[in-house]
């Protein structure tokens, strides 16, 4: 096979998880080459627009995947919870990697927790998910949107805001110093939130077999058990969702939580199952709550 030519974003965080896959193919497939192809995506380009304004995450990986469709590239990495529930046609998740730590943290200059976050305080992110859960848990405090890169959003503490909530992975992939961990059931993140994803062609026979190597069955069942979560939202894929699968033994446990478009009404439940359908049928269930106005 002729070198691997590697799609991805041109982030620092994005560099860093291609960087981490790269050094897992080396290991899997010694004596292929990989070449890594920086490509700046619609959501690098409107750095300064809110996500929900410019089509919700999928604007991080569609541009991406073009250039798989195309040709241009063989693989790409991606963040999965950056991704799409429905892949495009003719792609594949061919490997997870192992997850990290799914939790967000808060970062703020006196290192508080949500809790103790002086009353009125602002905080930001971009999250409709965060936006709805901070207001459920602190509906004193003052959100406003910020994006960019983890560095840049973490300028923005005392200087402008008291506080942003980011991913705990990212942060550690770049080895920055840790804000304070967000309890991952009051805070559910996003599906897929701390996990590499690596996608190619369905058609790659070859890639497939080296990828196949990096693929982390554990992770894969859970990542495709919250997946299924966001593919059964369907049209509401844009309201703030969150997920989390654990599996123990042969058994799923996935909690969820899904909010209004209002982000006013919160519901959230908690399943088990044996497959990762039981992310499809936990969506179901809030989205009955959701519209009956019930919740939890």
């Amino acid at each position: 096979m002729k070198s691997i030519r590697i799609g991805t974003r041109g982030s620092a965080l994005a560099l860093a998880q291609t960087g981490r896959v790269r050094r897992a193919l080396e290991e899997a497939a010694p004596g292929i080459a990989s070449e890594v192809s920086v490509i700046r995506t619609r959501g690098d380009i409107l750095s300064d627009v809110p996500l929900d304004a410019i089509g919700g995450k999928g604007v991080f990986v569609k541009d991406i995947e073009r250039g798989l469709l195309e040709g241009s590239i063989d693989m790409a990495v991606h963040s999965l919870k950056d991704m799409q529930a429905l892949l495009p046609e003719g792609l594949i998740i061919a490997a997870y990697l192992p997850r990290e730590d799914p939790r967000d943290m808060i970062f703020s200059v006196q290192g508080h927790s949500l809790e103790d976050l002086p009353e009125g305080a602002s905080v930001g992110t971009s999250s409709l998910r965060r936006r709805c859960q901070l207001r459920a848990l602190r509906p004193d405090l003052i959100i406003r949107d910020v994006r960019g890169n983890v560095t840049t959003r973490l300028a923005k503490v005392g200087s402008g805001l008291d506080a942003v909530v980011l991913a705990a992975a990212g942060v550690r992939r770049l080895g920055l110093p840790p804000g304070v961990a967000m309890d991952a059931q009051t805070m559910l993140p996003s599906p897929g939130q701390g996990v590499i994803a690596v996608e190619c062609r369905r058609d790659d026979a070859p890639l497939r077999e080296i990828l196949s190597v990096l693929d982390h069955g554990p992770t894969r069942v859970c990542a495709e058990a919250e997946r299924a979560f966001l593919a059964a939202l369907g049209q509401d894929c844009n309201l703030p969702a969150g997920a989390l699968a654990v599996l123990d033994g042969e058994t799923i446990t996935i909690s969820g939580m899904l909010g209004s478009p209002d982000g006013k009404t919160l519901a959230r439940q908690t399943m088990h199952g044996a497959s990762p359908d039981v992310g499809r049928l936990l969506a179901r269930e809030l989205m009955n709550r959701i519209h009956q106005g019930t919740t939890s």
